[in-house]
């Protein structure tokens, strides 16, 4: 009986033995697995239950499914939405601040710029301040009158733009047409005849047209508009409105003058001034013809010698004030009655006139035509004047000194000596 019972306990104690060796053997293999939520698969044969211990249970079947889920929409939205990679981002992110880099340089160049043409413009006014002054002892007729001295006849260049309070002078072969052509747009006074309405493009306006002077409000025309009103009114405007005006090497716009009214025939200026120059000067014998036209096709035309000794000629003075395509910039635009904001230069035409729209305040509105230029260089005048005496030279010099001195132009020691 005892040895029938210690078989019984032994076989019982081996079968439990054997029992839990086969659930441990399956555990391992994976035919039995005691952990479901455990992967099998990321489990080495031969890791054992220490090696499960210290690594910790592996993801669950349910976990691979949702990283498979999730891979899965990733890559379609990848495919459908095509995210920036990160080295492209990271690029585009360099490009941005490359760019504002680039907005801050070229506010700072804009700024930069503009405080040069700031100081330039000061130094263009202090230039007629010290001349209007006496500082620079230069004499010229009317510097030290007042602005109520001078005549009404002598205000008819001062256009003026009540919308937009401007006043501006015009100078005769100083861009005058194109700043003409801008006046005109901006008082809307010409209609366009193709629609019907005010031009609003200054290069769309015929440039015959514009010199017409019933398009613009001068200062002379003052008087018929508002009778004993009209010297107080002038005085108002040039207190609030911004005044301007261009100008020109003095020698370089006589130049012009004479090329453009009598390098070729001109009916107007023959008859008024290209005779009497022919007569008085030119040894003409027996009568002139008629016409422009016929005294060119003779080879009858006034020198440019003779223009000069025209404007020198005291009688011409005592006759009438020069015409205005000649007649001195400080008799046109009155700069020492007149505190003028803005001073262009024909030189630095471009520039100044984009700078102006801007104190203007209408760059928005248009644009500076574009046309041809005056090609009259000042790298002529040696040759223009080869054939004028130093003498005569130096006369014309002190004729429109105040405006070599005023407007900053040096003196022309190569035409003067």
């Amino acid at each position: 009986m005892g040895t029938w019972r210690g078989l019984r306990v032994a076989f019982m104690l081996g079968s439990l033995f054997m029992i839990l060796l086969i659930i441990v053997y399956w555990d391992d293999v994976g035919g039995f697995n005691l952990y479901p939520l455990q992967d099998p698969k990321h489990e080495s044969l031969h890791s054992g239950c220490c090696a499960r211990t210290t690594a910790g249970p592996s993801p669950s079947v349910f976990t691979r499914r949702a990283q498979a889920s999730s891979s899965l929409t990733v890559s379609t939205t990848t495919a459908t939405t095509r995210p920036v990679p990160k080295g492209a981002a990271q690029k585009e992110e360099e490009r941005k601040e490359k760019q504002e880099h680039r907005k801050e340089e070229t506010k700072e160049d804009e700024s930069g710029r503009a405080s040069v043409d700031d100081k330039e413009q000061e130094a263009r006014k202090q230039s007629v301040l010290d001349v209007c002054s006496g500082n620079d002892g230069v004499e010229f007729p009317g510097r030290t009158r007042a602005f109520e001295q001078i005549p009404n006849r002598e205000l008819d260049h001062l256009i003026v733009d009540d919308t937009h309070q401007i006043i501006y002078c015009y100078v005769p072969k100083v861009a005058c047409t194109n700043w003409k052509r801008v006046m005109v747009v901006l008082s809307q006074s010409l209609i366009s005849p193709s629609s019907g309405k005010p031009y609003t493009d200054p290069e769309a306006v015929p440039p015959d047209l514009v010199h017409n002077s019933s398009l613009h409000l001068t200062f002379a025309k003052f008087w018929r508009h508002y009778g004993s009103l009209s010297r107080h009114l002038m005085a108002l405007k040039l207190q609030h409105y911004t005044k301007f005006l261009f100008v020109r090497d003095p020698f370089v716009r006589l130049i012009s003058a004479f090329r453009n009214k009598f390098g070729r025939p001109n009916e107007e200026f023959y008859k008024q001034f290209g005779s009497v120059m022919l007569r008085r000067y030119g040894n003409v014998s027996g009568s002139l013809p008629e016409t422009a036209a016929e005294a060119f096709a003779a080879g009858i035309k006034p020198t440019f010698q003779q223009f000069i000794t025209y404007l020198l000629d005291p009688e011409t003075e005592r006759e009438s004030i020069f015409n205005e395509h000649w007649r001195q910039v400080y008799r046109l635009c009155h700069p020492c009655q007149v505190k003028y904001d803005f001073i262009g230069r024909l030189e630095t035409l471009e520039t100044d006139a984009e700078n102006l729209l801007k104190l203007l305040e209408v760059d928005d509105l248009l644009s500076f035509p574009s046309g041809a230029r005056n090609r009259t260089a000042a790298s002529w005048e040696r040759d223009w004047f080869a054939q004028i005496p130093i003498t005569t030279r130096r006369e014309l010099y002190k004729l429109y000194e105040p405006d070599f001195e005023m407007f900053g132009y040096p003196k022309p020691d190569s035409v003067l000596h």
